[in-house]
């Protein structure tokens, strides 16, 4: 099987939307793009940190998905890292209430040596030289690298942030990143910029009005499905990014054509995301229903015009 190796926090997040709130329940950028990405043909592992307070029930549920979690280091007498978080009525905004960086503060990634071949890198939103760090680490060239990442590097550690894109095939970010990174309120115009700083694929997130993939003046747009309740908006990106490195990993395609497939896949998985609170929907996720779904985004794009 082919291997995905994944960077992203693994933590306890606490959410409040119009529809409830909860108390402290898993979450993380690696935790979501791991769920994701185990629902393809491949091997797994998540390079992140977490304290002795996390629960041996969430590293057995990652070990159950066929995730390798000997890089996911446990520190004794530590505390996991804890994001606490707001989203207004309209789901797309959010005050954040708390970040509690504990361990994260001086995570140093240590990527398995089974893992330092990955055919594919998904580099999950984490300060940009952890991220570097990792590609460092690789005793070969993957075939791809992905990198996530958002407007608090861009505010923080810029330089460091415009490094790491150096190095990286694809970015995936949203519509307000993308522009506050490239200057540029087009988002064609903002992917042209952002194509010049490294990445040959440039995808932006527009959450609910869906996703666009730029490659060398190559425009190809994938809608969100048109869903009937959102209750938590939380990893929903997360899980788009894994199920798109998770669809290119197991194919062993990294044309233009095959990231379209790619797009639709992670839109696809990111659509359950929101139905629950935190990672619940993505545990309890069946195959049958993902396939059902997939149907759908075909329905809902598909369309026969003479020209």
């Amino acid at each position: 099987m082919n291997k995905l190796l994944i960077v992203g926090t693994v933590a306890f997040d606490a959410i409040e939307t119009p529809f409830g709130k909860t108390d402290k329940i898993l979450g993380g950028a690696g935790t979501y793009i791991g769920l994701s990405a185990s629902n393809f043909n491949l091997k797994s592992a998540i390079v992140s940190v977490v304290g002795d307070d996390f629960p041996q029930e969430y590293l057995d549920l990652l070990k159950s998905r066929n995730i390798d979690i000997s890089g996911l280091e446990v520190v004794k007498g530590g505390k996991t890292f804890f994001w606490s978080g707001l989203y207004h009525n309209d789901l797309n905004s959010r005050d954040t209430l708390a970040t509690e960086l504990n361990v994260l503060a001086d995570f140093q990634p240590k990527v398995p040596q089974d893992f330092k071949t990955a055919d594919v890198v998904m580099l999950g939103n984490l300060h940009p030289l952890v991220q570097s760090s990792v590609l460092d680490q690789m005793d070969v060239k993957p075939k791809l690298v992905v990198l996530d990442t958002m407007n608090f590097w861009m505010d923080c550690a810029l330089p460091e942030l415009l490094d790491v894109i150096k190095r990286v095939d694809v970015i995936t970010i949203n519509d307000e990143e993308a522009r506050q990174l490239s200057g540029e309120y087009s988002l064609v115009k903002a992917a042209a910029k952002i194509h010049t700083m490294g990445p040959e694929y440039v995808v932006i997130k527009k959450g609910e009005h869906g996703a666009l993939l730029f490659h060398d003046h190559k425009i190809f747009f994938a809608p969100a499905l048109p869903l009937e309740e959102v209750f938590d908006p939380t990893g929903a990106g997360d899980t788009f990014a894994g199920g798109f490195s998770g669809f290119i990993t197991q194919s062993e395609n990294v044309s233009f054509e095959n990231m379209k497939s790619a797009i639709i896949y992670g839109s696809n998985l990111a659509s359950f995301c929101v139905e629950k609170f935190g990672t619940e929907r993505m545990i309890n996720l069946q195959k049958d229903e993902m396939i059902s779904r997939l149907q759908e985004f075909k329905s809902l794009t598909q369309f026969d015009i003479e020209i």
